[in-house]
């Protein structure tokens, strides 16, 4: 029997728990880790953006394919499936925070970093992941426990701001939209090196996979003089066939891996607490070219995650032809970029690796 990680965002919590709660579905980039589960195997749940543990789930079936809607959803992601059965399922007031003395100092993956840092964040990166025995039995035991006990883990106003969402409605379904309160940019120095250095990075890891790289020509030297990639690698003309409007907001993005004549990938670096330059630039790309099939990412610092959730969940955001931005463009952590430049046979590698660090906005 083996543990896995299942994470919830507030918004699928709500509506499992008001479901029968025997199907858990995942994304169908996840098919081939879902393979792995096994009848008998455990999910266990985790609350995203109030960072909490939610439930337990006992397997009951080997993952199959199904795209009819589970909540009467016209386009429902989750296709890859398992029956389950609940062992375990708290609301979110009773949810256990993972920031309890008792959780953070036991778990292996958090004991050994001090709360604000934001190295233990890599498990909480995509559902599937493996909970190694000792840390999934402890929070089997702690879950058993309060699923008795019932201590109530007040959710704070900040949170209940934080969580604050609405829903839109479009001609084919209902979109979960966000409302992020004003806050006033701020711009740090060592984080613009700091993000010149992820540029650098992801076109190193681009020009091993075999593509040619567009960096701004206003930060070219910056990122090329970070990087250690041979010069003939970045493009100095895009080989593109767009018109002028175009063309200009494709030349801003911060880095593009391109194949021939076509953008295979398309990275905005984040470097402000407002995330929302990048954001945007993306948004116009997809208004203009509704139709243009490239993987988006907003690159960011793992403590801006759930702040880049809830800009690309904003309302203008959610409405675009193309479908709700926050279902064409994936967050990519520093922690992520820097561990995925350390692999060694980059080289030999596709650009689908990067559907193992990419997240979802849920």
């Amino acid at each position: 029997m083996n543990y896995f990680l299942d994470l919830f965002s507030p918004e699928t919590h709500e509506v499992f728990s008001n479901s029968p709660r025997d199907t858990s579905g995942f994304r169908y980039r996840q098919r081939n880790q879902a393979s792995k589960v096994k009848p008998g195997d455990k999910f266990i749940c985790y609350l995203t953006k109030l960072s909490r543990w939610i439930g337990i789930l006992e397997v009951k079936s080997t993952s199959y394919q199904d795209v009819k809607p589970i909540f009467a959803e016209k386009d429902d992601p989750f296709i890859i499936r398992f029956k389950v059965e609940p062992i375990v399922w708290l609301e979110k007031e009773l949810a256990i925070p993972l920031f309890e003395n008792e959780i953070w100092n036991t778990l292996s993956f958090t004991r050994e970093y001090k709360r604000g840092q934001s190295g233990w964040t890599g498990k909480f990166r995509v559902s599937l992941n493996v909970i190694s025995e000792e840390d999934g039995y402890f929070l089997e035991k702690m879950l058993l426990k309060q699923k008795d006990e019932r201590k109530i883990y007040k959710i704070s106003e900040q949170e209940e701001k934080y969580l604050a969402s609405h829903q839109i409605k479009t001609q084919t379904k209902s979109i979960t939209v966000t409302i992020p309160e004003k806050e006033n940019d701020e711009i740090d120095k060592e984080e613009i090196r700091e993000s010149v250095k992820i540029q650098a990075a992801l076109a190193e890891i681009g020009s091993k996979m075999g593509y040619k790289i567009w960096v701004p020509r206003n930060n070219k030297v910056n990122v090329t003089s970070n990087s250690k990639i041979k010069q003939d690698s970045f493009l100095g003309i895009l080989p593109l066939n767009y018109d002028q409007t175009t063309l200009k907001t494709i030349e801003q993005i911060d880095v593009l891996w391109i194949k021939g004549r076509s953008i295979v990938r398309a990275f905005e670096v984040e470097h402000t607490t407002s995330v929302y330059s990048g954001i945007l630039r993306m948004a116009d790309l997809l208004a203009l070219q509704p139709n243009m099939s490239i993987k988006l990412h907003i690159v960011a610092p793992q403590e801006r995650r759930e702040k880049v959730f809830s800009e690309i969940k904003r309302p203008v955001f959610s409405v675009l032809e193309k479908g709700p931005l926050s279902e064409n463009c994936t967050f990519i952590s520093y922690d992520s970029v820097n561990e995925l430049s350390g692999e060694k046979h980059l080289e030999h590698l596709s650009d689908s690796v990067l559907d193992e660090y990419e997240e979802v906005a849920e």
